[in-house]
C-alpha cells in the first residue's frame, strides 16, 4: 500500500468509528436529548471523515472542493437542526430520563408560549451552594 493509500484507510477508519458512535449512542442513550447530542457529533465527524477520505483518494479538483462544501454545510446546519428538534422535543413534553436530576430550562420557558425569557427580573439566579 501506498502513503494515500494508507491516509485514506485511516480516514475512512475514523469516519466508520465515528458512525458507529453515533449508532450505539442512539441504542445506549436513555432520552431523545442526549440521543440527539450523540447522533448529531458522531455522525457529523463520521461523514466529514468519510468525505475527506473520498477528497483525498480522487485527488480532483471538483470531488475536493464539492467534499468541502458538503463538510462545511454539515458542520453549519446540523448543530443547529438538532437545537431546533431537541427545542421542539421539549416543548411538546418529551420526558427526560430518570437520571436527569436537574431540568435548567424549567424557569427559562413558559411551555404555553415558545417565548425563552433569560431576563434577571423574570428568573433572578439563584445562589450556589
Amino acid at each position: 500500500m501506498t502513503l494515500l493509500e494508507w491516509v485514506v484507510a485511516i480516514l475512512m477508519f475514523l469516519g466508520t468509528v465515528f458512525v458507529l458512535g453515533a449508532s450505539l449512542g442512539l441504542l445506549r442513550m436513555p432520552d431523545i436529548f442526549l440521543q440527539m447530542s450523540a447522533a448529531t457529533k458522531s455522525a457529523t465527524l463520521g461523514v466529514g471523515f468519510l468525505l475527506l477520505a473520498a477528497a483525498v483518494y480522487f485527488q480532483n479538483s471538483s470531488v475536493t472542493s464539492r467534499a468541502i462544501a458538503i463538510i462545511l454545510f454539515l458542520f453549519l446546519t446540523v448543530p443547529v437542526a438538532a437545537h431546533r428538534l431537541a427545542r421542539a422535543a421539549y416543548f411538546v413534553g418529551v420526558p427526560l430520563a430518570e437520571e436527569t436530576h436537574l431540568d435548567e430550562l424549567r424557569d427559562y420557558y413558559d411551555l404555553q408560549t415558545p417565548e425563552l425569557d433569560a431576563s434577571e427580573e423574570a428568573n433572578p439566579r439563584k445562589p450556589v451552594n
